[in-house]
């Protein structure tokens, strides 16, 4: 069954997760994303349903800044990109929606195709709508959740 808010619904598994869970800590998921911002776009999100980052608690707090960079070496290991950004989201349909931090690897290529950089590029990708190859999206899945295996182990 779904909720108003999507970002729960992959969690639950009431919606189709590509990739599947690549990593979790007590507090926070590390999933692919679901929309055209491209393979290896990944998401670190809390389990709890929160709509601010004011509103996180000590110990999800204590747990964000280690795990983005652990997930962004991760990215950087597999992707191998010019840059990764790390943005929070957190709108829905105009509204706050579940926090969550896409983390993406960026391209030259990326950068040229769409001919911008930043928020922009992010934008752009959104308009043209393409949705990432979902055999793409579990080679690079199964990849990051081996990098970021080891780096627990």
């Amino acid at each position: 069954m779904t909720t108003a808010c999507m970002t729960c619904d992959l969690t639950s598994g009431a919606r189709p997760l590509p990739g599947g869970r690549l990593g979790e800590t007590e507090h926070w998921l590390v999933e692919h994303t679901v929309g055209p911002l491209g393979a290896g776009t990944l998401i670190v999100k809390p389990f709890r349903h929160v709509v601010h980052v004011a509103d996180l608690d000590e110990r999800e707090t204590a747990e964000l800044g280690p795990l983005l960079r652990r997930v962004s070496a991760a990215v950087t290991e597999v992707m191998t990109p010019e840059q990764v950004y790390v943005c929070l989201w957190s709108h829905a349909k105009g509204r706050p929606g579940h926090v969550h931090f896409v983390v993406q690897p960026v391209t030259r290529s990326d950068m040229d195709r769409f001919g911008t950089r930043g928020p922009d590029l992010q934008a752009a990708m959104f308009r043209l709508g393409e949705q990432p190859d979902p055999v793409d999206v579990e080679v690079v899945c199964d990849r990051v959740r081996a990098v970021l295996a080891a780096q627990n182990s």
